[in-house]
């Protein structure tokens, strides 16, 4: 019954499907999950002098005078009544709802649910809603709503698919001892209790339960993909590089460095597919990783894929790769908006092999991109690419081994989630030679100091980066505007410095230009947009400065904080800000005090939760979570997860009669990857 058409339910016609569509909702089961987004609890009543300072609460009260009306000034009608909770009057203020003022009859006993307003007067309910003691006395459930349909309408028709849903047999996806062991309600129990609860403590329960099951699904999908990974089987290393490749270079490996590349090669000689997350701070050396790992696969005799995020970054990578590895391998560049010819003879080296190493960025997932025998694919940045890309790149091979590196450090429990189907290494020690970024955080005020600080720079043959919020002035916003900012520094206080602009909205070529123009030296100073969050290395830039930088999260301002400090000079960032708000403050403390990438993690997910870390770069790369929360219900990820490795410990493909409601859950939730759990 769950999965048929909304129209099966009474009283929902063609127009009524359409209102629910626009919701994400067009069958009986998917409105079973349309939880509601907060709730109005009628059970609990409180008298006025108690009831919370400007918070909806529900007082039961008597009537104890006379209705009594006026008009508005704007038209209309204003009613008002006494009551009484029994410890004190109150005044009941009704606009323009003649009908409801006129049930309101001296002697008569109401539920008042509503904030109460204390005014010179006397105590006040403004404009409650209204219920007799027989119809209300519950916790009623508020639904997100659209044009045409009010959360009362959803309810209606929610009573009648739990109706159904009772109706049907259902299978529990959690087995009565997990849940014995666990103290988690049936599921039964959990559906009917989110959308009507019986008491709070019933409610508290069903949301345990309905999280717990997300995440379980979740876990299950990611654990069954790691040991369907593990399960086939994948190209043996034939060759290790990894001395030969520290060889050519003319600085040392760090140890975290030679950790992370001796990982790989033991996945890679292990004769399955490794799948590896190398995270690791700004300017931790993840290429030279990377790089080490292709040189010992272009020596066994397959090719490599290493894709990246964005032009200029493939184009980065490219040349940092031909440089670390010389002769040794061939390193072709694919990216949109090559040259015909050039694109010819790309495509030509990938299908007959002579290409060893393919950098490119989405074009890379073109169904003319064949490859000869690939071997090993990098994703750069993995959080930028859905599952269903990566899936794309890996299928160009038969069971290629996979690598992501990615410069965003990752608080362990968010990584748990997100890459739990992956091994780990970590990359936490500074290369030899890096400068550690000094950073301050300073008052508008100041800002002269910070445009002299900046000719003293410029002066010194360096190069800064100006950082604003917005690309152009907004009314919805008072934040600094990098065009206007880039005019203002041009004509004013830089005007015999070379200053250019960079944001998103302008076209590729000249995006790429002005950072051409920049890494090659002729541009001192760049004004732009978060647009350089992940760009193109210049080592000598040495200075950083952003603008409202209480506007940013603690994460992004790293990544920020990371375009500079990449050579050897000493190097600055200078966050600009007036807030006083408790939170930003602590941001901006935060990022003076450590420049530890994995601790201000940690601190920005603790205050923000993961939203700032992907935004929506991450779509498409997870399920939707319709109840659970990374940032509220990590405790439950962790147990949900073991009780994931419980269950496919026992039954790895979860193949067995008894879990082939799980199998068919787990594959609902991963719509991209359905194969999550198959042979």
């Amino acid at each position: 019954m769950t999965e048929k058409s909304i129209t099966a339910l009474a009283g929902v016609g063609s127009r009524r499907a359409e209102q629910y569509a626009r919701l994400g909702v067009t069958t009986v089961g998917e409105l079973l999950r349309l939880y509601p987004r907060t709730y109005e609890d009628w059970s609990k009543q409180v008298t006025v002098p108690t009831a919370p300072a400007g918070a909806p609460c529900c007082v039961r009260a008597k009537i104890v005078g006379d209705l009594q009306k006026r008009p508005m000034q704007k038209g209309g009608m204003m009613y008002g009544v006494a009551a009484s909770d029994g410890v004190c009057l109150f005044t009941v203020t009704l606009f323009n709802a003649g009908y409801t003022a006129a049930r309101l009859r001296a002697g008569e006993t109401f539920l008042f649910f509503g904030a109460v307003t204390r005014t010179r007067s006397g105590f006040q309910m403004f404009a409650p809603q209204i219920k007799s003691p027989a119809e209300g006395g519950y916790i009623r459930p508020i639904y997100p709503q659209t044009a045409g349909l009010s959360s009362h309408i959803t309810e209606r028709h929610m009573k009648a698919a739990l109706a159904e849903f009772d109706k049907t047999p259902q299978t529990e996806l959690v087995s009565e001892e997990e849940r014995a062991r666990l103290g988690l309600c049936t599921a039964r129990f959990a559906l009917h209790n989110i959308h009507f609860p019986e008491s709070g403590e019933a409610l508290k329960k069903a949301r345990e339960r309905l999280i717990f099951d997300e995440l379980y699904l979740f876990e299950l999908g990611l654990l069954g993909r790691r040991a369907q990974l593990r399960a086939v089987g994948g190209k043996v290393l034939t060759a290790d590089a990894s001395a030969a490749f520290e060889g050519m270079l003319p600085f040392a490996l760090t140890g975290a460095q030679k950790r992370a590349i001796a990982d790989g090669v033991r996945d890679m000689q292990s004769g399955k597919p490794m799948s590896r997350l190398v995270q690791g701070d700004v300017g931790s050396g993840k290429t030279a990783v990377a790089a080490s790992l292709m040189l010992s696969a272009v020596q066994s005799g397959w090719q490599c894929a290493f894709m990246a995020p964005t032009a200029l970054l493939a184009q980065q990578h490219a040349q940092t790769l031909r440089h670390m590895l010389g002769d040794s391998a061939r390193v072709v560049l694919l990216i949109g908006g090559l040259p015909a010819a050039e694109k010819r003879a790309a495509l030509a080296a990938i299908a007959d092999g002579s290409a060893d190493i393919v950098v490119g960025t989405h074009a890379l997932l073109s169904d003319t991109v064949r490859f000869s025998n690939l071997g090993l694919v990098i994703t750069d940045e993995q959080h930028r690419f859905g599952v269903q890309q990566r899936t794309t790149l890996a299928e160009k091979g038969v069971h290629p081994h996979l690598l992501i590196i990615s410069a965003t450090p990752i608080p362990r429990t968010l990584a748990m989630f997100l890459f739990g189907d992956m091994d780990v290494s970590v990359l936490n020690e500074r290369p030899a030679g890096r400068q550690p970024v000094k950073t301050f955080a300073v008052g508008t005020a100041l800002r002269e100091r910070v445009y002299a600080y900046i000719r003293k720079k410029a002066a010194a043959g360096q190069q800064a980066y100006v950082v604003c919020p917005l690309v152009e002035k907004s009314e919805e916003s008072d934040a600094v505007d990098a065009v206007s900012y880039y005019k203002m520094l041009k004509n004013g206080a830089l005007r015999d410095i070379p200053v250019a602009l960079l944001h998103g909205q302008m076209s590729a070529k000249e995006k790429e230009a002005a950072m051409a123009a920049f890494a090659a030296g002729d541009v001192k100073v760049l004004v732009a947009t978060v647009v350089i969050e992940v760009g193109v290395d210049v080592p000598n830039a040495t200075l950083m400065v952003i603008e409202d930088a209480d506007r940013f999260g603690l994460s992004q301002l790293h990544q920020l904080r990371g375009r500079v400090g990449r050579g050897k000079a000493a190097s600055d960032c200078v966050l600009i800000s007036d807030a006083e708000n408790e939170e930003a403050r602590r941001r901006l403390a935060t990022m003076c005090s450590t420049a530890d990438g994995f601790k201000i993690a940690e601190e920005d997910f603790e205050m923000r939760g993961p939203g700032d870390f992907f935004g929506d770069r991450q779509h498409g790369a997870l399920p939707q979570m319709r109840i659970a929360r990374l940032s509220r219900d990590m405790e439950t990820l962790q147990r949900a997860r073991a009780a994931a490795e419980r269950v496919l410990k026992n039954d790895p493909h979860l193949q067995k009669a008894e879990n082939a409601a799980l199998h068919a859950a787990v594959e609902a939730l991963f719509e991209n990857g359905g194969d999550m759990l198959s042979d």
